[in-house]
């Protein structure tokens, strides 16, 4: 489908808002937790190690793209971390208006810094998004494919848009357990080098297509 990227009343990073169109893809319907991560790497990263169904996090770009590596040799499917375009289309529920991914009411959709309890919570235990994905807003960032760029959406082609060069740091989106309301906004982007580790951020997984 197509929607409108970015929003006019956000940061300038956030600017144009612009047509975009993705291709059809599979969207991860909560964040990769803690008990998948161990399942596949052996052990577990997290700061808050609070069970396995909490979101995995402290793990960096280059760290996420070893578990995607082993993820597509064991399952033989084209696993991969979402586009920028592709987890805004998602997280807005088809590109819909909406301020955080689920509609207008942070409470009811994002854990965040005034009801967190300044930790990560077990996923989806707040209200889905239209599509019935989970945390999209709040709980841990999540690593994107794309490289930041303050000026992407300047550049973006209008289907399946990707930056793929231009510096070293990598999209965050979503918000965390300790973010303010504008961070959680599903329009909000950020930027953190590939090897950043952060108890704040994690990630979910994008499917292009499934093995026959």
């Amino acid at each position: 489908g197509c929607f409108q990227m970015g929003s006019n009343s956000g940061d300038s990073d956030e600017k144009p808002v612009h047509k975009v169109c993705v291709d059809s893809f599979w969207m991860g319907k909560y964040e990769v937790t803690q008990g998948q991560w161990k399942k596949i790497m052996g052990s577990n990263p997290s700061n808050f190690k609070s069970g396995d169904d909490y979101p995995v996090e402290t793990v960096s770009w280059n760290h996420v793209q070893k578990y995607i590596s082993r993820v597509r040799k064991q399952s033989g499917n084209d696993f991969s971390l979402p586009s920028e375009a592709r987890w805004e289309y998602a997280a807005r529920s088809r590109g819909k208006d909406q301020k955080y991914a689920g509609g207008n009411d942070i409470d009811s959709v994002a854990w965040y810094r005034s009801n967190s309890g300044g930790k990560t919570h077990r996923v989806g235990t707040k209200d889905p998004n239209g599509l019935g994905i989970y945390d999209m807003s709040g709980n841990v960032w999540e690593w994107c494919e794309d490289v930041y760029d303050k000026n992407a959406y300047s550049k973006h082609d209008r289907n399946n848009p990707v930056i793929t060069s231009g510096g070293d740091s990598r999209v965050n989106r979503g918000g965390s357990w300790g973010g303010t309301p504008g961070y959680v906004r599903a329009a909000y982007r950020l930027g953190n080098p590939a090897d950043y580790r952060s108890h704040f951020l994690g990630f979910r997984l994008c499917l292009s297509r499934v093995r026959q």
